[in-house]
């Protein structure tokens, strides 16, 4: 057992400072020089590397949303599709025995 372990002090540690406000990372940045170290890391990690731009995300998003709707639409016209299918057998059906008892009374 360590006895040692029970006397020693915590140590306090420094309460940490609060993230920087949006406009001072801007001014920061603005203020970093062109040969700032950081801007150079950057194009060799290839981390600036262009992002698609707010107008293609929601290009995408517009087709994704588009192409849910027109699915859901498919989906609904499957089924009026089977019931007007299921519609047309019974007629059929109807106007098979229709006929064969016409065909029946002309004998």
């Amino acid at each position: 057992m360590n006895i040692g372990s029970k006397n020693k002090k915590r140590v306090v540690l420094p309460s940490r400072p609060e993230p920087p406000t949006v406009d001072q990372i801007l001014e920061d940045i603005n203020r970093a020089a062109p040969n700032d170290p950081v801007f150079s890391i950057l194009e060799r990690t290839g981390q600036d590397a262009p992002r698609p731009s707010d107008s293609d995300a929601e290009l995408r998003f517009q087709q994704c949303r588009r192409y849910l709707e027109l699915n859901e639409r498919l989906q609904e016209v499957r089924g009026q599709l089977l019931r007007q299918r299921e519609e047309l057998r019974a007629a059929g059906e109807q106007l098979e025995k229709d006929v064969a008892e016409v065909k029946g009374q002309t004998l």
